[in-house]
C-alpha cells in the first residue's frame, strides 16, 4: 500500500531541476557505453571516460562548497563468469564529512551499462534508466546537500559492476567496513526515471522502496530471537523504509511510497544486497512500473515494438521526486542523532509495559512509538527526556514498541525494536 503517514520530522523535501537531472542523463549516455570491461583509454567512450566525468562533477561539487566535498576513487580487481579475464571495478565517492567523521549515511547508483548479451562490451548501451538516472540523482543530492553541515558524514556513491555481479557495491560495503564506518542508512536508487511501464501503462504517483524484514546479516540463533519477538517486520532495514515512507507522506504535493516488503524485486538482486550482509540498514529505490523493452536490451525494432534503454522512454519530472524524497531523507538521517543501540521491554503478567533503551550521543529526547501487535504502522507515540518510561495499560502481549532518537531541530532517527529484557 502507499505510506500516507503523518510527519515526525525533517523539512520538506529540496526541490530538484528536472532539466539538470535530464543534461547528467544525456552526458551520461553520450559515452556510448558504460560497460564495465568497456574501453578506459578512450576520452569520449567506455565506462573509464563516464567514471572520470562523474569525478569532474564531484569536483566541482566541491569546488563550489569551497571544498566540502572530497572526490575518493577506490578500486579493485574481480573476476567471475561475466568477467572471466578479470576488470578493475572502480567506485567514484563523493565524501561530504560530517562532525561525527564515522557515522555515515549512503546514496548510491550504478554507473555501468549493457545490452542484451551482458558480455557485448562494445554495443551502444546507453542505460538511460539503467542507471543513469540513479547517478544524476545522486550528483543532484551531493549540489544540494553540500549546502549544509551535518552531524553525520554523507557519502555519494557512483558504482562500477553491478551488472557483473554487484561488485562496486560490494566494494563499497568491504571499505565501509574497514575504515570503521557506522552505517545509519544505505539508500540504494536503480531504475528510478521512468513512468510507463511494459504494456504502456503509466504510474506516477509513487515510487517502490524494497527493504528486507529478516536480516541477512542474522545467523539462524538471531532469526529465531527476531521470531521470539515478532519482529520480522521491523529490523533496521524496515524501519528505513517505514521513515522514508514518513517523509514522503509529509510532503503531499510530492511523490507517495509503496513499501515493498521484500528484499528486492521477486527473484532479483541490487546494490543495497551487500550492505545488507554486513549488517547495514539498505533499501532500494525503484519505478513503480518497470518497462522490461527498455531494459538491457540491443537497441532495435522488432515486430513494431522499439527496444533500448533510451533517453526519450524517461519522465524527469518524476525522476525530480524521486530525488528530492532521496535528499529529504538524506538530510533528516544525517542531522539526527543515531538510533538507539538498543531498546527493551518488561511487562510479563502486567498491564503495563517498561520501556528502556540506550543513551543516543546528541540526543534532547526520544520518542517512544508503539502499536497493537495486528497493524504494521506505529499509531501512539510519546516524547521522553530520559531512557525509560512506563505505557500504562499498553500489555506488552498484545503490542510492539520502539524508540528513536530526536535532535533540537526535530530530526528524529530511525527506531529501534524493542526486544525482551534480559536480567538486569
Amino acid at each position: 500500500m502507499i505510506l500516507m503517514l503523518l510527519a515526525t520530522a525533517a523539512a520538506a523535501p529540496a526541490p530538484a531541476a528536472p532539466a539538470r537531472l535530464r543534461a547528467d542523463v544525456e552526458a551520461l549516455v553520450g559515452f556510448g557505453t558504460r560497460h564495465t570491461s568497456s574501453t578506459t583509454a578512450d576520452k569520449r567512450r567506455g565506462i573509464g571516460a563516464a567514471r572520470d566525468w562523474t569525478a569532474q562533477q564531484f569536483g566541482a561539487i566541491a569546488r563550489a562548497c569551497g571544498g566540502c566535498v572530497t572526490v575518493d576513487r577506490i578500486s579493485r580487481r574481480v573476476s567471475g563468469p561475466r568477467a572471466p579475464s578479470g576488470v578493475v571495478v572502480e567506485d567514484v565517492l563523493g565524501i561530504q564529512p560530517g562532525r561525527d567523521p564515522n557515522r555515515v549515511v549512503i546514496v548510491g547508483a550504478h554507473i555501468d551499462s549493457r545490452v542484451t548479451d551482458v558480455m557485448d562490451t562494445t554495443s551502444d548501451a546507453p542505460g538511460a534508466n539503467d542507471d543513469a538516472s540513479g547517478v544524476a540523482l545522486v550528483l543532484e543530492a551531493a549540489r544540494q546537500l553540500s549546502k549544509r553541515k551535518f552531524d553525520a558524514t554523507i557519502v555519494y556513491a557512483v558504482f562500477s559492476g553491478e551488472e557483473q555481479g554487484l561488485w562496486g557495491a560490494s566494494l563499497l560495503a568491504d571499505t565501509a567496513k574497514a575504515r570503521g564506518w557506522d552505517v545509519t542508512a544505505m539508500l540504494n536508487n536503480d531504475i528510478v526515471g521512468n513512468t510507463v511501464g511494459q504494456g504502456g501503462k503509466r504510474e506516477d504517483r509513487y515510487v517502490r522502496v524494497f527493504s528486507e524484514g529478516i536480516r541477512s546479516s542474522e545467523d539462524l540463533a538471531q532469526q529465531q530471537a527476531r521470531r521470539a519477538i515478532g519482529g520480522e517486520d521491523d529490523g533496521p532495514s524496515r524501519a528505513l523504509a517505514k521513515a522514508i515512507g514518513d517523509i514522503a507522506a509529509a510532503d503531499r504535493g510530492g511523490i507517495g511510497v509503496m513499501l515493498d516488503r521484500r528484499p528486492d524485486r521477486f527473484g532479483r538482486g541490487g546494490d543495497h544486497e551487500p550492505f545488507l550482509k554486513l549488517g547495514y540498514p539498505a533499501v532500494r529505490f525503484s519505478v513503480a512500473n518497470e518497462n522490461w523493452d527498455a531494459q538491457h536490451q540491443d537497441l532495435r525494432t522488432e515486430g513494431g515494438t522499439v527496444y533500448g534503454d533510451t533517453v526519450d522512454r524517461m519522465d524527469f519530472a518524476y525522476l525530480a521526486k524521486v530525488t528530492a524524497l532521496n535528499i529529504a531523507t538524506l538530510a533528516r538521517l544525517a542531522a539526527a542523532p543515531p538510533a538507539p543501540a538498543s531498546a527493551s521491554l518488561k511487562g510479563d503478567l502486567s498491564r503495563d509495559t517498561i520501556v528502556r533503551w540506550a543513551a543516543s550521543p546528541g540526543a534532547v529526547r526520544y520518542r517512544v512509538r508503539w502499536r497493537r501487535n495486528d497493524t504494521a504502522d506505529w499509531t501512539q507515540t510519546r516524547d521522553v527526556t530520559g531512557t525509560e518510561t512506563n505505557l500504562a495499560q499498553v500489555p506488552v502481549d498484545d503490542h510492539f514498541v520502539g524508540v528513536s532518537a530526536v535532535a533540537a531541530d526535530g530530526s528524529e532517527s530511525l527506531v529501534t525494536f524493542a526486544g525482551r529484557e534480559t536480567a538486569r
